[in-house]
């Protein structure tokens, strides 16, 4: 399991190389986009496909996205191509938003949990373009880390969370945004904002005219509409729990009943401390910057040996629907 570092604005194109002949071949390549770092297979691959949910113990009913270089290649992925796609491509293509529509023929059920529909993405991080213009395949890529797990937001945490079970890592150094994309389902009359990302349901609204935003959760064992859907989702291995300020009953009863095992808590905070605490890692008190250090801090309070960490609840606002989504599926 190499890991290959390069720089994530000129990457080295003999390792780009590299990279792309290895999925060429039907393997797994794991690499930087500017949400998160992605596990890629050949998505046109059906054997290519299956090694990532072996790799990621994911299960198959969790569908896919599929990145692509550009719109055409999306395009012809697709079908048919939604005029409501073209206008959310022109504001956001590249970048961090995802769209489910009506998929090919060219599109393999397994990455589709079965579902007629495809989640496609053009990333924007200069190393994963250069991966898909070199590889010449659209490439399935979930978060590169375990099913279930803290997304990982640095080359570091691919290796901590897959080991051996990926034959090669490019090292592109931290993601820009962190957090995963958004995801907006282009399928049915009314669009749907499946899962929140960095671009808001505001913005997203404006340009669509409507977006509704599901609620329910499926059945159990049920193909998901999108990835990221699953009620336990992004969890560090310390069990995490949400707190609402420093006198919140519930982080004294929690800090006392660790104190009486010997456990080790840490807090995730950005306004108000939840107490005595061993480790306490402060984010930024406005959206992008707090989703741009999330998984990187629940990633170092697991190192650090916390059992417990508490998570100062963000605000109830739009402009931070994603980061408690992300923390609401951690605490699950």
């Amino acid at each position: 399991m190499p890991t290959l570092r390069v720089d994530p604005l000129t990457p080295d194109p003999s390792v780009i190389a590299r990279a792309a002949a290895l999925l060429r071949n039907g393997e797994v390549v794991a690499f930087p986009t500017e949400t998160v770092y992605g596990l890629g297979a050949d998505a046109t691959n059906p054997e290519a496909v299956r090694r990532i949910f072996e790799a990621k113990g994911r299960p198959a009913y969790n569908p896919l996205i599929v990145h692509v270089a550009d719109v055409a290649a999306a395009r012809r992925l697709a079908a048919p191509w939604p005029e409501a796609a073209d206008a959310l491509a022109d504001r956001w293509w590249p970048g961090p938003l995802t769209l489910v529509v009506r998929k090919s023929p060219a599109i393999p059920d397994i990455v589709t949990a079965g579902l007629p529909t495809v989640a496609l993405r053009v990333p924007s991080h200069p190393v994963a373009q250069a991966i898909l213009r070199a590889a010449g395949v659209p490439l399935a890529a979930p978060s590169a880390n375990l099913s279930g797990q803290t997304s990982a937001s640095q080359a570091r945490h691919v290796e901590k969370s897959l080991g051996d079970r990926v034959p090669l890592i490019i090292d592109g150094g931290p993601t820009e945004v962190g957090i995963e994309s958004a995801v907006v389902d282009l399928s049915n009359p009314t669009p749907r904002l499946l899962r929140p990302g960095s671009i808001s349901r505001d913005d997203l609204a404006r340009l669509l005219g409507q977006l509704e935003v599901p609620s329910g959760a499926a059945a159990p064992g049920a193909a998901l509409p999108s990835p990221g859907m699953l009620d336990r989702h992004y969890a560090p291995a310390a069990e995490l729990v949400l707190y609402s300020g420093s006198q919140d009953p519930v982080i004294h009863a929690r800090l006392a009943a660790a104190r009486a095992e010997g456990a080790r808590v840490g807090a995730l905070v950005h306004h108000t401390l939840p107490g005595a605490c061993e480790t306490i890692v402060a984010l930024p008190p406005e959206p992008a910057g707090y989703a741009r250090g999330l998984y990187q801090a629940l990633h170092e309070l697991d190192e650090r040996g916390c059992r417990l960490i508490l998570v100062e609840a963000p605000p109830a606002t739009p402009a931070w629907a994603a980061v408690r989504d992300r923390l609401v599926r951690a605490s699950s």
